[in-house]
Formats: structure tokens, C-alpha cells, sequence
């Protein structure tokens, strides 16, 4: 059900947008992509209000959805927000591969299946409030599903570019959505280029990932709900799928802002970047102990969610491992094959490749040191496993000529 606050006009907190890499600001009240320099723009409030417009105790008593945290969130008409349903969603602990210290949050429970939803809804809501009509982004699939979604929620025109191996069901479901969507030969930042080229012919607005201000906000909201969820404590560690690394940047700004109106102390998770060795990107970079990270060549992955590769937000993604003490770790196809096989077997809970990617970092962590048994770690399902192919069955039977059942 939808909160009937949203029927009201929201309280807003925006002050500014600020490039990321200058501090430079920019106006929030009007369409802006990157900074002058190329580099993502943040959104800033005015935290001391914030913090005085509302309390812990206040939110508890909310309905779920990220929406309730709306003081947090840059959305000023109640009219303009795009909503599908969402919920908070689970935390599973991996009771019987873990001691219970293992969790599991399973962003598969978002409308369009995946956490995109999250940054998508933010994203599509205010393009609907700055006036925007045509959307376009490339994805490997789960954010172009989620943009189709909300904007036709929000009667937006989208045009959506996808690399001609994108899992058929996520480039079927954009096109059931109501997008215009394209097979491209190449990888999502050939799909970028055309987005790109397009702006000033066609006149779209560009949503790919950090290249405008609100789908980091959207992202956000993974931070702030697992705060709440944890009784306002942090996580020891949390291992994220990391493309453009949006949810990992997104999360690290929550937590800034839940500290500077006074909601959580400066403990802070170790943040750890996780990437398959095929396209591995930030990896190199912070073993390398690089700012940036060049242009990945032959970037390979069956996980293809974390097959970006380059990062506009490179920087930001290698500034909140460091200053998390946290680490970037690529783990290979096979790993992440096993790790899926093996919490679907043992746990019953089915992850997405990008998934099933974190499960196997963290396993990898724990044999070398980096993560401590006991220690609490968070694992990002990003998307429901169920869009993803799975293992033929071939075992059959006739009906008509049972074999010895107790053989079965």
C-alpha cells in the first residue's frame, strides 16, 4: 500500500549538487549530468535540519519502502514519485555454511527482481520532476529492466542499449516493459558511446551509471535500511558486486550522513569490492595503489552484471574501500559457479551469478585472512536468481515402467 504521506508534499533538504572530484557546486533544481571535469555530482542536504525533522522512533513507525526515508532522498512533489511496490527487503543468515555470522541481503525481492529498482526509482522520479520525456541508458540487463519499468510507471519514453549477450529474459522483460531496446555488438561501454552520441541529436537524457546525480541516492537507501535492520550498528564487513560500483558508493554516503545527524558512530564496515578476475578493473587498480582504473581489455564474466569495464566513479568506488580498510578481491567463473550451486544446495536460497560472486570472495577472505571468523559479513544478493539460466534436468521416468522406487 502506498504511504499516505506520499500524498503530501515532502519535506526537502537538498542545499546543492557537488562534483565529487572538485567540490564544485552545482544547482539541484534543474537537469545536470557530470561535473565540468567529467566526474559524478552528489547530491548535499541540509544535515542539521534533517536530523531535527525526524527521528528513529518516527521512522519505526513508518510503513517499509524506501520511501520512508524520503527526508533523506531529493524528491520534492509527493506527485512525482514513481513507486512499484518496494519492500525492505530480507536479511538471511547462512545458518547451516555459517555460525549465523554470514547474512545474506537479498535485493532479488525489489520490483523488476534486482536492486537497479532501488537507484531506478530514484532516478526516474526526478527525471519526472525536472520535466525530462526521453530516457536512455546501455545496461547488462537488470537496469535497463528497471528503468523500462518505472518509466512507464511514470509515462516516460525509454531508449535502452544492451550487449547482444545479455541473458534473453532481462532484454525480453525491458522490451515487455514498455522500452525501445537494441542488441549491440559490443559491451556496455560500447552501448555507452551510443547513448552519448545520442544526447544532442536525439535528444535524450543519459541515466547511465554516476552520469547523473540520482541514482546514487536510490542506492543510498541500501545503507540507511541495513543500519535500521542492524538496530542502528554496522556490519563488521560487507562484500558488494562491483560494476559501477553505484550501491557501494551510494552506501558509503549514507553512512557519512547517518553519522552527522547523530543516528550511528564512526565504526564503519569494511567495504570490499568484488569483481570476477575476467573483468577485474578496480581490482587492478587498488592493487596497484591507483586513483583510477583504466579501460579492462577482453572483459569476460559469467557473472554479467560486474562486466563494466570502466568506472566513472572509479575514484569513489577506491576512496570508500581505503578509507573502510576494506579491500577489492576478484574471485574466478568457476568460484562463483560452486558458490551459487552451493547455497542453493545447502541453504535453499537461489543468488544471481553477481551474487553467488560475494559468497565466493568471502570464502576466499576467511582462507587468507582478511575477514576473521566471527566476524559479521553482509553479502549483497543484487538480483533474483531466478532470471538467470540454470542446470538442465535430464533424470526422466515412464510412468508406465517404474523402476524400484527405493532405488531412486
Amino acid at each position: 500500500m502506498r504511504d499516505p504521506a506520499l500524498t503530501q508534499e515532502l519535506p526537502s533538504f537538498v542545499t546543492h549538487l557537488e562534483c565529487s572530484m572538485t567540490g564544485q557546486r552545482y544547482e539541484a533544481d534543474t537537469v545536470q549530468g557530470l561535473s565540468e571535469v567529467g566526474r559524478p555530482l552528489l547530491v548535499r542536504y541540509d544535515l542539521e535540519a534533517l536530523g531535527k525533522a525526524v527521528s528513529k522512533e518516527a521512522l519505526a513507525r513508518r510503513s517499509t519502502g524506501f520511501w520512508r526515508y524520503r527526508e533523506f532522498l531529493p524528491v520534492r512533489k509527493a506527485a512525482n514519485v514513481v513507486s512499484l511496490g518496494e519492500v525492505v527487503t530480507p536479511m538471511i543468515p547462512l545458518a547451516r555454511l555459517s555460525d549465523g555470522e554470514v547474512i545474506v541481503k537479498d535485493e532479488g525481492r525489489l520490483p523488476t527482481g534486482s536492486f537497479k529498482a532501488r537507484g531506478l526509482a530514484l532516478a526516474v522520479s526526478m527525471a519526472k520532476e525536472l520535466g525530462l520525456e526521453h530516457l536512455a541508458m546501455p545496461t547488462n540487463g537488470n537496469a535497463g529492466a528497471a528503468m523500462a519499468a518505472y518509466a512507464s510507471q511514470a509515462g516516460l519514453r525509454t531508449t535502452i542499449f544492451c550487449p547482444d549477450d545479455t541473458p534473453e529474459i532481462n532484454v525480453s522483460e525491458i522490451k515487455l516493459q514498455g522500452a525501445q531496446v537494441y542488441k549491440v555488438n559490443g559491451l556496455i561501454n560500447d552501448c555507452g558511446k551510443i547513448v552519448g552520441g545520442g544526447k544532442e541529436t536525439v535528444g535524450w537524457f543519459d541515466v547511465s551509471t554516476l552520469k547523473e546525480p540520482y541514482r546514487i541516492e536510490g542506492k543510498k537507501t541500501m545503507g540507511l535500511e541495513l543500519a535500521e535492520q542492524f538496530g542502528w550498528e554496522l556490519p563488521d564487513v560487507i562484500f558488494y558486486p562491483t560494476g559501477g560500483g553505484t550501491g557501494l558508493i551510494g552506501m558509503w554516503k549514507a553512512f557519512a550522513e547517518l553519522e552527522a545527524i547523530g543516528w550511528i558512530g564512526s565504526k564503519r564496515p569494511r567495504m570490499v569490492a568484488v569483481q570476477a578476475t575476467g573483468c577485474a578493473p578496480i581490482v587492478k587498480a587498488y592493487e596497484a595503489g591507483e586513483e583510477h582504473a583504466p579501460l579492462w581489455e577482453d572483459a569476460h564474466t559469467y557473472a554479467a552484471g560486474i562486466r563494466v569495464p570502466i568506472a566513472v566513479g572509479d575514484f569513489l568506488i577506491l576512496r570508500a574501500v581505503r578509507e573502510s580498510g576494506g579491500f577489492a578481491i576478484a574471485v574466478t567463473d568457476e568460484a562463483i559457479r560452486a558458490a551459487l550451486e552451493e547455497v542453493a544446495s545447502v541453504e535453499g536460497l537461489l543468488l544471481c551469478p553477481e551474487g553467488a560472486a560475494t559468497y565466493a570472495a568471502y570464502k576466499t577472505a576467511l582462507a587468507d585472512g582478511r575477514v576473521k571468523p566471527g566476524e559479521t559479513a553482509l553479502l549483497f544478493n543484487c538480483a533474483t536468481g531466478l532470471k538467470y539460466p540454470m542446470p538442465e534436468v535430464e533424470a526422466w521416468l515412464d510412468k508406465d515402467n517404474l523402476p524400484d522406487l527405493t532405488t531412486l
